[in-house]
């Protein structure tokens, strides 16, 4: 992990990965407590249900993705936000091409691998 008080910059954060067919992964910057992520969404791509122990915040750039937890399902849209808490079992899908920036606390040790 890069030491904590570093400002970064996005030409900092030019490293790609595709976690799942349809994603691709950027990390822009983090220290121990946060990391903030983009995500870019091809329309038809559909994540894992999954769940983490970190907390997470949703911020759809845009495109228009469907959010479902709890037995619940929130189609999201440019402008959108949603707060998700650790350990809560949750999925999301890209109704269209979409861009989605996350923010996480603590930070995520493996997306900073």
């Amino acid at each position: 992990m890069k030491e904590s008080g570093v400002v970064y910059t996005a030409s900092d954060a030019t490293s790609t990965s595709t976690p799942e067919l349809g994603m691709v992964r950027q990390v822009l910057a983090y220290n121990a407590q946060l990391m903030l992520v983009r995500h870019n969404f091809t329309k038809g791509w559909a994540g894992a249900r999954h769940k983490h122990p970190h907390h997470q915040m949703v911020y759809v750039v845009k495109g228009h993705i469907v959010f479902d937890a709890e037995g619940k399902s929130w189609e999201l849209r440019a402008g959108d936000s949603v707060v998700v808490d650790g350990d809560l079992d949750h999925q999301a899908s890209a109704l269209e091409d979409s861009e989605v920036l996350d923010i996480f606390t603590p930070y995520r040790e493996d997306y900073a691998k």
